[in-house]
Formats: C-alpha cells, sequence, structure tokens
C-alpha cells in the first residue's frame, strides 16, 4: 500500500502532499561539527518519506508505519522540551522549534515510512526531522530555506529531544545534491558541493552496518561534547576551531594538567578537521585514491584518541584493509553503527566478501553492506 493510500486510511483522506528527506553517510569529520569544525557528509539514497495535511485545531498526530502502534495525538500548543520520548519527539520537536521561532503551525496529520536505517549512524533522526520541517514549511509556507530549516531541526534534536548533537546531519539531509558531498563550514554553515563521480574513476564507497545499535541519547556522545568544550575552555578559545593543526603540539602541551582524556579529545577533533581540508584537497584535484589512508587514519583517531569505536567496527576496517580495500573508518556517533570503506570498484565484491567472513569467523550477526550513492537532499515527491 502506498504512503497516500496508508494516510487516507488513518486519517480518512489523502494528505495534502507527501515528501522526502536522506539519511547520510559521513565520508570525513566526525565530532566536528559541534566544535565549528568542518565535515565531508553526502546524502544516500534511503529517506524518510512524509504524508502531510495541515490540521487548524491545534492538534498533532503522528503515525509510523515502521513502529507497532497507533497514531499518537499531541497538542501542537502544549510541546514542552524533554517530555516526550521515542520516535514522536522527533516531528514533535520540530513543530515545537517552528513555532518557538514564530512561525504559524497549528497542527498538522503525519504519516510516515523509512529506508534509512535506525541506530546505525546514518542519521534516521536527521531524516525524521528534516522531512518533518520541510513538509511543513511548504504547507504554511514559512518561506525558509534549507539551511534554516536544518537549524531549526537541530534545536528540536537538542533542546526538545535532548541529544546534543551538531549541524551536520541536518544540513546533509536537508541540503545534498546528487552527485555530490556537502563540504560545510559548521562555524558560519557556509557549503560548497564537491562533485564525488567514484564510479567514473573506478571506485566504490561501501557503506557497512554493522547492525550495533547505538543510542546518541545515552550519554557518551554528551560526554564527549562536554569534554571538548573544556578543552575550548583551558585554551582560551571558544571552540576548538580556533586551535590551528600547526599548534596542536603546543595546545597540547598548555593541556598538560588537564585530564588524559580532554587532551586525546582536542587531539582528535583538530587533527580531524585538517584530514577533512586534506580530504577536499584531494578531491579538488582529483586525487580520489589518496582519500583512502586519510580515512583509516581518521578511524585510528575515533578509535584511540575519541575511544567511540567498538569491535565491530574495528574488525570491518582491518578486514576490509586486509582484502585490498583503499582505506576504511567507522562513521557517525560511533559505539556501533557503520563504517565506511573506500575500494576499487573491481575488488568491491571481494572486500565484502572479506567483512562478511571476518563478522561469522568472529561470531557476530552479519553486518548490512550497500554501496553509497550520493543522492538528493530533502524534497517534494508529491
Amino acid at each position: 500500500m502506498s504512503v497516500t493510500a496508508q494516510f487516507a486510511e488513518l486519517y480518512g483522506s489523502g494528505p495534502e502532499g507527501v515528501w522526502a528527506a536522506p539519511g547520510r553517510v559521513n565520508l570525513i569529520g566526525e565530532y566536528t561539527d559541534f566544535n565549528d569544525g568542518f565535515v565531508m557528509p553526502l546524502a544516500l539514497p534511503h529517506t524518510t518519506v512524509a504524508a502531510v495535511s495541515r490540521r487548524t485545531d491545534g492538534v498533532l498526530r503522528v503515525h509510523s508505519a515502521d513502529v507497532p502502534g497507533g497514531v499518537v495525538a499531541l497538542g501542537a500548543g502544549d510541546l514542552v522540551p524533554l517530555t516526550e520520548t521515542g520516535w514522536p519527539a522527533y516531528p514533535a520537536g520540530v513543530v515545537w522549534a517552528l513555532r518557538e521561532a514564530g512561525h504559524t503551525v497549528p497542527g498538522a496529520d503525519i504519516h510516515l515510512t523509512s529506508t534509512v536505517p535506525t541506530g546505525a549512524g546514518l542519521s534516521s533522526s536527521a531524516a525524521l526531522e528534516v522531512v518533518t520541517a520541510l513538509a511543513l514549511n511548504d504547507l504554511y509556507e514559512l518561506g525558509l530555506t534549507g539551511p534554516e530549516l536544518a537549524v531549526l531541526a537541530q534545536r528540536a534534536e537538542n533542546e526538545f529531544v535532548g541529544v546534543p548533537c551538531g549541524i551536520m546531519d541536518q544540513m546533509a539531509s536537508a541540503c545534498c545534491t546528487d552527485g555530490h558531498a556537502l563540504y560545510l563550514d559548521t562555524r558560519d554553515l557556509t557549503q560548497r558541493q564537491v562533485p564525488f563521480d567514484l564510479a567514473a574513476v573506478g571506485l566504490q564507497l561501501l557503506v557497512v552496518d554493522t547492525r550495533v545499535k547505538h543510542a546518541l541519547g545515552d550519554g557518551a556522545y554528551a560526554e564527549r561534547r562536554a569534554g571538548c568544550e573544556a578543552g575550548a575552555r583551558a585554551l582560551g578559545v571558544r571552540t576548538l576551531r580556533e586551535v590551528e593543526y600547526a599548534h596542536l603540539p603546543a595546545a597540547l602541551e598548555r593541556l598538560a594538567g588537564e585530564e588524559e582524556k580532554i587532551r586525546r579529545y582536542v587531539r582528535h577533533v583538530v587533527s580531524d578537521n585538517h584530514r577533512v581540508e586534506r580530504v577536499i584537497a584531494l578531491l579538488d584535484t582529483d586525487d580520489v585514491r589518496a582519500v583512502g589512508p586519510i580515512l583509516t587514519e581518521g578511524h585510528t583517531s575515533l578509535r584511540d584518541d575519541l575511544r567511540v569505536s567498538c569491535p565491530e567496527l574495528d574488525l570491518v576496517v582491518s578486514s576490509s584493509l586486509a582484502a585490498g580495500a583503499l582505506g576504511a573508518r567507522m562513521t557517525g556517533g560511533g559505539f556501533g553503527g557503520s563504517a565506511v570503506v573506500l575500494t576499487e570498484s573491481a575488488d568491491a565484491d571481494t572486500v565484502t566478501k572479506a567483512i562478511l567472513e571476518s563478522f561469522t569467523a568472529s561470531g557476530h550477526t552479519a553486518p548490512r553492506v550497500f554501496p553509497a550513492v550520493p543522492s538528493r537532499g530533502a524534497r517534494r515527491v508529491a
């Protein structure tokens, strides 16, 4: 049954429109966005789809085809941060953020379905937020741009849901374009669409969903964000973006009296910002294969300095490199989720087979492996 037919069955009439917003995978630049740093995500073909109609009675009704349970009804004017739980908090948070920003959103009927894997570090929550924001923006003629919608969606996740994420995921879902990676400066939200047609140069970027679930709201992500902020304070800067890579050794010396983990977090963020700059320079000169070792460097930093990897993610990296991949790293918040693997197209099947066999030999659940195809950001589809 189509999403339109499902909506009509739920709510008694067809929707006013249907919208889609993608998940994302991040090529390089992890835990840098809330430090005002650089990131380079690309949108995936996997999307969250929302069929939506307006309401004028102050009622917000939401339903998901992918989660057991019926329609959840909320008062659009009664939404209070940190009081809703589960997936309805995300669309409710968007309505709250829009209303807090002064936009008239008296209510809506929303039906959702998604192909973005949840808990895989591929931004299923951002896709849910952005598709809701875009639909309401169009229906209520709010006139907001993609970046403005992304900022409101981030506010929904930060303040209403209670996850202190940066802006990367929402910007990727709202603003990415087909065939490109998004080079984003999260300090001022300037962006550049960078051509990223791997097939044309005989390469593939594989996404490996380890099927190990993570939840960024469990405190580990927040602890690292707090540690980065503590490092910035100790260095007398507003954010770690202000620490230049060339000055990293001196900065680490100045942090000698801080907790050891603070020094590790600072080292990761400053060096990962530098890795993004190295990758963009390589892409600008069409030296795409040289990106591989930088991805692997990034994983080592995430594993050893930030300590957000896990045995399954480490196994993806080691087994793919042993099978001839050019580079690999975990992507997203970590503690499970996904990894990306850059490989020659001719070697993709061999690398995939090696990853699957290594998981079997280690007694892990088989991962899901698929190519990352740079895709369109949020849009109206019907």
